[in-house]
């Protein structure tokens, strides 16, 4: 674990707490108060985050944790619980949006897409609304994409593991909103401003001057706005595209 703290302040926990969204989300609930739990698979791939927040005035810890292990996703929420502070809001951010065409895919590959974009959300999930229903308060965001609606060719065990995830958010959300927990799912409808993009798809990433793709500051500004909203208006699905994006 790096960047200990022994304040007891509200904790941020963010699965997949990479360099684009999931890093800005955490920075977004860093900036309020909570202190930023992330993790991602090797702990010192968060060491530059865990400084930028901490640059930024915030308070963060990483952990190192395989989140497809049930030990580990126990062991990380035990420890936060007991060592930094209340988990009030879990963000679950893993992607594996890994293409391939149906006639090469292979049986191994596919259970680990879903094992990363499902399985470990639903161990996280489980593990934190114990927590929270033991409160009777919390919040649970679940990061889709538009594989969680639709499928595309070439990605059938990423449309079939977000879509297993969609599913999985509606059925939390039902057993715990009347318990007091916020269960909420974002669709992330279009390319993001990442390094990946910019390399990948250059002709998309030229469209960012004209708000042509997603801004992970402005991501990061509608999870916020889902862990304040009044429990009498809030919001189960949300979708974010730039403006230039078809539905």
């Amino acid at each position: 674990m790096a960047g200990e703290t022994t304040n007891k302040r509200p904790a941020a926990l963010v699965i997949g707490a990479g360099d684009a969204t999931g890093g800005t989300i955490a920075r977004r609930f860093a900036r309020e108060g909570m202190v930023a739990c992330v993790v991602r698979r090797q702990a010192e791939k968060l060491e530059p985050l865990i400084k930028q927040i901490e640059a930024e005035g915030g308070t963060a810890v990483g952990f190192g944790s395989d989140a497809r292990k049930e030990e580990d996703v126990i062991d990380v929420v035990s420890r936060i619980e007991q060592e930094i502070g209340p988990i009030e809001v879990m963000v679950f951010n893993i992607g594996a949006n890994v293409p391939c065409s149906i006639l090469e895919e292979t049986a191994r590959k596919y259970f680990k897409i879903w094992e990363m974009a499902c399985f470990s959300g639903f161990l996280y999930g489980r593990e934190v609304a114990k927590r929270m229903v033991a409160r009777q308060r919390g919040t649970i965001i679940f990061t889709g994409a538009t594989a969680a609606i639709r499928g595309s060719a070439n990605f059938a065990a990423f449309a079939g593991a977000k879509h297993a995830l969609r599913a999985l958010a509606q059925s939390m959300a039902r057993e715990l909103g009347p318990k007091n927990i916020h269960v909420a799912h974002v669709v992330v409808d279009g390319a993001i401003d990442t390094d990946f993009i910019r390399e990948n798809f250059p002709e998309r990433y030229a469209t960012k001057s004209d708000d042509g793709i997603l801004n992970p500051e402005h991501i990061a500004d509608n999870y916020w706005h889902l862990y304040t909203q009044s429990r009498d208006a809030w919001t189960h699905e949300l979708d974010l595209r730039p403006w230039r994006e078809t539905w």
